[in-house]
């Protein structure tokens, strides 16, 4: 897979804030704070895959058709919207 850079940082910050609550895990820390913690990899995580399957999509489609990406991107933003 060809990934975008700041998808794979993306990633790797991901790496980070899961060590982050294993840490927090590891140090006998709330059950609040591990929660919130485990929260924000959770939304991040979704972001990273909505933008791996857009770039896919995208790539997909103008291989395919001759459309304009403008369209494209309204209306993948739309659908990421409604999530």
């Amino acid at each position: 897979m060809n990934c975008n850079p700041k998808t794979y940082n993306r990633i790797k910050r991901l790496q980070g804030q899961l060590n982050g609550a294993i840490n927090m895990i590891d140090e006998e820390r709330g059950c609040e704070d591990v929660v919130t913690q485990l929260s924000a990899v959770r939304s991040s995580l979704d972001k990273v895959i909505s933008l791996i399957v857009t770039q896919n999509l995208l790539e997909t489609i103008e291989s395919k058709h001759n459309i304009e990406l403008e369209d494209i991107d309204s209306a993948i933003a739309l659908l990421t919207k409604s999530r």
